[in-house]
């Protein structure tokens, strides 16, 4: 008899598997599950992307513009033998998404946008490295922030953080989002719920959709092997979003105040996760 498809996974893990949906939870495909040496590939693709984003925290300033940001993170990816994952992915033009201030997400990097002093900016770097897809992000605040605007980036910061302690073995994805969810209501903060994490590593958008708002104990079982990225968006003011009609891409807040987001690919381990991108 030839070996399965689905043979990697350990026994254990197809009993709970079997166990938790015989009592109506929702539970992952077992495609979902990713086999050593996919996650290994992950990961070295999460050393690429970690790699732009520690270049860009060294080269962003006041007077640069998005367009500069998007040349430092393509160049650096293609010399690292990588490719931008966003660059003309069902037709976006750039390799990196810039967003600034009321830019939640997908705002594209241009000639015209110079940061300013105490603007937030999101720079969002997706890499394909030898077949194997990572994602994150992290904001950056240009000089010195209003007082309320970086308590929203700590905030947003923190919701990232507090997601990834939830991301156990044999909890559920409405976890996730019910620590994130709380915490930005505690600082009067409002979550995203147009956009959410998603699978990724053999391709740039994977099941399972990883929302951020959410009840414990609802949503599907979280397994070892499991990648996907968690990456809260949270706005100052209401949760409600539009899409700019003109780019058809950029992301912007309905009362146009600002919105902060911080992302990472992790990887469900046995005994807990695995941060890919750093």
């Amino acid at each position: 008899m030839g070996k399965g498809k689905y043979d990697f996974i350990d026994k254990e893990i197809i009993e709970k598997i079997e166990y938790y949906k015989s009592r109506g939870h929702r539970v992952p495909k077992l495609s979902m599950i990713k086999t050593p040496e996919q996650i290994e590939g992950i990961r070295a693709s999460g050393v690429i992307n970690t790699g732009v984003l520690d270049l860009v925290a060294s080269e962003i300033h006041a007077g640069m513009t998005t367009l500069e940001i998007d040349k430092l993170v393509h160049d650096y990816t293609f010399d690292h033998g990588a490719v931008p994952a966003p660059l003309n992915y069902e037709g976006f033009p750039k390799s990196v998404c810039t967003s600034v201030n009321e830019v939640v997400c997908h705002g594209i990097p241009n000639e015209f946008e110079v940061l300013e002093e105490g603007d937030i900016i999101n720079v969002d770097v997706s890499t394909i490295y030898k077949g194997y897809y990572s994602d994150a992000s992290r904001m950056f605040v240009i000089g010195q922030a209003k007082p309320r605007v970086q308590k929203l980036v700590d905030v947003a910061r923190e919701a990232l953080k507090v997601g990834i302690q939830e991301a156990q073995p044999y909890a559920f994805l409405g976890n996730i989002g019910n620590a994130i969810e709380t915490l930005a209501r505690q600082h009067h903060f409002s979550v995203v719920t147009d956009f959410c994490g998603h699978g990724v590593g053999l391709e740039f958008h994977e099941e399972p959709e990883v929302e951020h708002v959410g009840t414990r104990g609802r949503g599907m079982l979280i397994v070892p092997g499991m990648v996907f990225t968690i990456e809260p968006m949270i706005n100052m003011g209401v949760p409600d979003v539009f899409i700019d009609e003109e780019d058809g891409w950029t992301v912007v807040t309905e009362d146009e105040k600002p919105s902060a987001q911080w992302e990472h690919t992790i990887a469900i381990t046995p005994d807990g996760n695995e941060i890919l991108t750093y």
